[in-house]
């Protein structure tokens, strides 16, 4: 039985179309990889065109030579969404599964961010996701495929230094509860994921340096329960637990995956 168990997780995202937004680096770049590892035809999004190919190349070697499909692109621009979804349904006729992992952070709270800030926030970080996700939901419901967001302990613990990021990520987890609610008839699942502080470039895009990032992880041990920061593997391993059949009696949830930072007693977690 546990044998049979084993390779459900793995066989059953064999052959299932997958589209995977900011597939060029960190989590997305994590996820595309496994999936390729697990047999999924790849659709990769991303802006950094030069990473994408890259991360393409190495998806290629691991899953046997087949070539992802690569649609370019800010998920901001709604012609370039459109089209999108449009040349996955020609390349592939269908969608099984969609991985809204495209995100950006910026630090800053009410007094030290400015409204240009926050809008750059949330029309990435949602309003892109609603755009591409209402897209893409007449194709996962003719295939009763399933959509995993990527979201963030953020928007589940109050923080001091990333108001605006919080408040994107607070907005992912309910807009995956109530469309989860919404879909279910249509046996289409919703589910997130939640990570914690993982090791990715992340930070160094939100504007700190190598130092202040190695602090900053250095800092954020302490605010996981298990002492460490995450790795962009162990959240890419639960997107694709939650995209498989081996998650079929599972809507609706968002899954913690941060080492414990959820339930952590509240600690010190602001820049010194």
């Amino acid at each position: 039985m546990a044998n049979s168990c084993a390779d459900l997780k793995v066989s059953s995202l064999k052959g299932k179309v997958t589209l995977i937004t900011g597939a060029s680096s960190g989590i997305g770049a994590g996820a595309a990889v496994l999936f390729a590892k697990l047999g999924a035809l790849l659709v990769l999004n991303g802006r950094n065109v030069e990473n994408l190919k890259k991360v393409a190349e190495e998806c290629a070697e691991c899953g046997g030579g087949t070539e992802p499909l690569l649609v370019p692109g800010d998920l901001t621009d709604e012609d370039t969404v459109k089209k999108m979804v449009e040349d996955v349904i020609v390349r592939f006729g269908q969608l099984d599964v969609l991985v809204n992992n495209a995100g950006i952070l910026a630090f800053g709270g009410i007094q030290t961010s400015d409204l240009a800030t926050y809008d750059r926030i949330m029309n990435v970080n949602v309003r892109s996701v609603y755009h591409l996700t209402q897209l893409c939901v007449p194709q996962l419901i003719k295939t009763k495929g399933c959509i995993v967001n990527v979201s963030s302990v953020a928007g589940q613990r109050s923080s001091a230094i990333a108001l605006a990021y919080c408040m994107s990520k607070s907005a992912i987890n309910h807009f995956t509860c109530c469309l989860a609610v919404e879909l279910a008839p249509k046996q289409v699942r919703v589910n997130s994921v939640c990570p914690g502080v993982i090791v990715t470039e992340v930070f160094k895009s939100a504007g700190l340096d190598d130092e202040e990032t190695v602090k900053f992880f250095e800092m954020c041990k302490h605010s996981h329960a298990l002492g460490r920061v995450g790795e962009v593997d162990e959240v890419a391993q639960c997107i694709a637990f939650l995209a498989s059949d081996a998650a079929s009696f599972i809507t609706g949830v968002n899954l913690s995956v941060d080492g414990g930072y959820h339930v952590q007693s509240p600690g010190k977690t602001e820049m010194e």
